[in-house]
């Protein structure tokens, strides 16, 4: 990263941080994909059973691998400081807080996942197949959260690429186990939906080996020595990480569980409104990649200018993300009102299925554009390590605007499972507008403080 003059600069640089990012995002996404259409090709029981299974899961990775995201803009505001011993310690504090989180998740879930599956009175084939694809995944949630914060700790130096390309590598790896797994193809067990969740821990390992190897060898990463002394633990370090980790966990958490009641609600369902839900959501979810792409990118140039005190520099970034993103969210949102029924064709061969996510993809282009300001305002705010009003905004949006006013749609008016799409709209609009309002504020307060400073 270096420091920028002009809009054209802020563009370029953007840019760069951000192609990569989205190539990585969509590579992640990926791993997703392959589950879901494999599943789908094999039959709709395992598909609704990877849905359920991914609407326990996401919550929990979500919200917990978002605390291990504070390591990225702490780590670039020290880079903005020069501040190089800071982010050692600060990643290195880090990887042992994701094997800590991770070891945690396993536990409780060996634990909770039966009760939590039984009380949902799912279809037993649907129940199996959910069962089955968590606990493949429980053998690569060590290696998935301590690679979120080498990956936090790459991104914070705007190396985006070196991620892009391991990613790149272990695609063809994911691919062939889902194949392998799910249909029982040369030898290996026909494990139907729940193979995806086995092969998906497998790549896991594989990413963190190689990120781990680049880290390790090769500059400038090795400079900072990240694998020496990392039984160093240091509370306060790992403090600063919770106090700025807790609350973007939390948000993330309020997003994405609000998405998984959505779906355990859907589940009340038959097997075609759990099958079209998931793939209509699967498709948003798709084209979500972008702006997030852009928000990760946004947190890390925003906590360097920061660091380095060009406020107006961290503003134009601010809003460059959140009016990229918008115009992004549009044209996507456009060409899949256009196409519905051929993008909802790629995820299942049933016409029911078919019929009812298109008629659910006719509510994405306002859902985009809603989820897009409000993930970029978000990204923003975490670049200024201004955390806690936006755990806030967040909660009250997705939990008490989201699912009451998709609840009452859904069951007290003739629209049913559509009314649910309409308040998943409303609940991200309402944190969109309000996340931006924060960050108004914020940047409004920091340039005061510059200005006083300034004037001596």
């Amino acid at each position: 990263m270096y420091q920028t003059f002009t809009l054209q600069e802020k563009i370029r640089q953007i840019t760069i941080m951000l192609i990569p990012i989205l190539i990585t995002q969509f590579g992640m996404f990926a791993m997703v994909f392959f589950n879901t259409i494999m599943s789908g090709r094999y039959n709709a029981s395992d598909l609704a059973g990877v849905a359920i299974g991914s609407s326990i899961w996401n919550p929990v990775f979500t919200g917990l691998s978002g605390i291990l995201m504070a390591v990225s803009p702490i780590a670039a505001q020290a880079i903005g400081e020069k501040k190089n011993k800071e982010v050692s310690s600060i990643v290195k504090n880090g990887i042992l807080l994701g094997f800590i989180i991770a070891f945690a998740v396993i536990l409780l879930g060996s634990v909770l996942l039966d009760p939590l599956l039984n009380n949902m009175n799912l279809p037993d084939d649907v129940e199996a197949t959910a069962r089955g694809y968590l606990v493949g995944l429980s053998f690569g949630i060590i290696p998935l959260f301590i690679f979120n914060v080498l990956r936090s700790f790459i991104y914070a130096l705007g190396k985006t690429r070196v991620v892009m390309v391991i990613l790149f590598c272990s695609l063809p790896i994911n691919f062939f186990l889902n194949y392998v797994l799910i249909f029982g193809y040369w030898g290996f067990p026909e494990l139907g939906g729940a193979g995806g969740g086995y092969a998906t821990s497998f790549t896991y390992w594989f990413i963190l080996v190689m990120t781990a190897l680049i880290i390790k060898t090769k500059d400038p990463f090795s400079s900072y020595a990240i694998f020496s002394g990392l039984k160093e633990f240091s509370w306060n370090k790992c403090k600063e990480i919770l106090k700025i980790g807790v609350p973007m966990g939390l948000s993330i958490f309020f997003e994405t569980s609000m998405f998984a009641a959505v779906t355990i609600l859907i589940s009340k369902f038959n097997v075609t409104t759990i099958a079209a839900y998931q793939s209509a959501l699967n498709i948003v979810s798709f084209l979500y990649m972008i702006p997030i792409s852009i928000s990760m990118a946004q947190t890390v140039l925003v906590g360097f200018e920061v660091g380095a005190g060009r406020y107006k520099d961290a503003k134009s970034y601010s809003w460059l993300g959140i009016y990229l993103s918008i115009l992004i969210a549009l044209f996507t949102g456009l060409l899949v009102v256009f196409f519905r029924y051929e993008v909802a064709g790629f995820y299942s061969t049933d016409q029911a299925v078919i019929a009812l996510t298109a008629h659910f993809l006719i509510y994405a282009l306002f859902f985009q554009i809603s989820d897009a300001i409000q993930a970029t305002a978000q990204a923003a705010l975490r670049g200024y390590k201004d955390v806690n009003i936006s755990f806030v905004i967040t909660l009250v949006s997705y939990w008490l605007i989201c699912l009451p006013a998709g609840y009452v749609l859904a069951h007290y008016t003739d629209l049913g499972a559509t009314g649910y799409w309409l308040g998943l709209t409303f609940g991200l609009l309402a944190a969109g507008v309000c996340l931006s309002i924060r960050l108004f504020y914020i940047q409004k307060r920091k340039f005061i403080i510059e200005e006083i400073r300034e004037a001596g």
